[in-house]
């Protein structure tokens, strides 16, 4: 019987490549939105938000995995606490969770959500999978722009983007798979240094400026210089290249 996978956030940046992947597979599959769509042939659209606990319980009505994606920059906490509690009473044998590197260790609100977040899934008795990942490509695009027009790179800020179709190439195999705990790291293939990222960025459109460096006051500033956002050694790197981003 080919139950569907519940996807929160599938009509996101990441779930727009995640949920063909498991149609490709051969599953059905649920997404849970704010604002329902007309739904597709294996593709059902159904209403609810997970902050706030509402449509869990009709959503998850006879599905036994789910791919938790939703998220922003505020209450994927609670998001996490509402959408536990529906699938314990679901019944629900798998659930799947994207949760940030570096969760446990730099000092930013966000890092902390998703840290609590992680913890509510792994106490919650259910098998689950927890994977970690990188920026992505598209979201540090906006963080470089800023840079660059303000003519600044902050000293000791590496990031390591990774690209969409890598993520959602490696959640798509890890909801098709069995419960594995908390995997290995995703990444994207090279640690660059803001300012290498700036320049890679004004090259791609065309200009060339000089960046003022600028030190990061703080424990902020500390844990980013000591490398707490970037992955550990046995970190699964991605293919695509920051580089390979902007030409495309």
């Amino acid at each position: 019987m080919n139950t569907p996978i519940l996807v929160t956030g599938g009509t996101g940046t990441i779930g727009r490549r995640t949920v063909p992947l498991l149609r490709a597979a051969g599953r059905d599959v649920r997404i849970l939105t704010r604002h329902p769509r007309a739904s597709e042939p294996g593709v059902e659209h159904v209403a609810g938000d997970t902050v706030r606990g509402t449509g869990l319980d009709a959503a998850l009505a006879g599905v036994a995995t789910v791919l938790h994606l939703a998220g922003g920059a505020k209450g994927d906490d609670v998001a996490a606490q509402t959408l536990v509690a529906a699938a314990q009473r679901a019944g629900v044998r798998h659930l799947v969770l994207i949760s940030v590197i570096g969760a446990d260790r730099m000092p930013i609100g966000y890092f902390r959500m998703k840290a609590a977040a992680e913890r509510t899934v792994e106490q919650s008795g259910i098998p689950f999978t927890i994977l970690r990942v990188a920026q992505l490509h598209e979201f540090a695009v906006p963080i470089v722009k800023t840079l660059s027009n303000m003519r600044i790179a902050p000293r000791g800020l590496r990031f390591e983007s990774v690209g969409v179709d890598d993520v959602a190439a490696r959640l798509a195999e890890l909801t098709l798979g069995d419960p594995a705990g908390r995997v290995a790291d995703l990444a994207g293939p090279q640690v660059h240094e803001v300012a290498e990222m700036v320049r890679s960025f004004d090259s791609a459109c065309g200009t060339s400026r000089r960046s003022l460096g600028i030190r990061i006051p703080g424990a902020v500033g500390r844990a980013y210089r000591a490398g707490d956002n970037l992955a550990d050694p046995s970190v699964v790197r991605g293919r695509t290249t920051w580089e390979e981003f902007l030409a495309a």
